[in-house]
């Protein structure tokens, strides 16, 4: 048996964007994750990770073992006089969570602009009091969403973008 075992390859990690500022929380890491089930080969099936967070980690659970693989290219600009638009179409919005924190803490006076899509606002507004908060204390300038099935018609971001491309 050891000789099979020793022939696997070992699982490749479970790169996730992190939705949490440094400096805003020292000492913490705040992940958004989208759970994947589905069924396949007779049996429900989940993705490795999601499906480990949400069914195994006990709620509150604070020693999860995690490794930290610092990115050089999608960052915050230097100057926080810089204005930045974020596009996170769902779970893709942990990035941007965590570089609104950044701006808050760092006090940086340029423009802030998400989009944000999902598939329904009542299911999917993910951080929805932290946005509102940014909005009416004036640190994120807009926030432009796309419920994809809210409607009849099929609304997402790229539908939003070009809608707002001349500003």
């Amino acid at each position: 048996g050891q000789e099979f075992v020793d022939q696997i390859d070992r699982l490749k990690p479970r790169l996730y964007s992190i939705a949490s500022s440094p400096d805003f929380e020292p000492g913490t890491v705040h992940l958004t994750v989208g759970i994947v089930r589905y069924e396949g080969q007779g049996r429900s099936k989940t993705g490795l990770t999601t499906g480990y967070l949400a069914d195994r980690v006990p709620e509150g659970t604070n020693d999860v073992r995690v490794f930290m693989s610092p990115t050089r290219s999608f960052i915050l600009p230097e100057d926080g006089n810089c204005d930045i638009i974020m596009v996170g179409p769902g779970t893709g919005i942990a990035p941007f969570r965590a570089f609104m924190e950044q701006r808050v803490h760092d006090k940086a006076p340029g423009r802030n602009w998400l989009f944000f899509g999902d598939q329904s606002e009542k299911t999917e507004y993910y951080y929805k009091d932290e946005i509102e908060a940014w909005l009416d204390g004036g640190h994120m300038y807009k926030f432009t969403t796309a419920w994809s099935r809210d409607q009849e018609e099929k609304i997402y971001v790229q539908h939003r973008l070009k809608e707002h491309g001349a500003e």
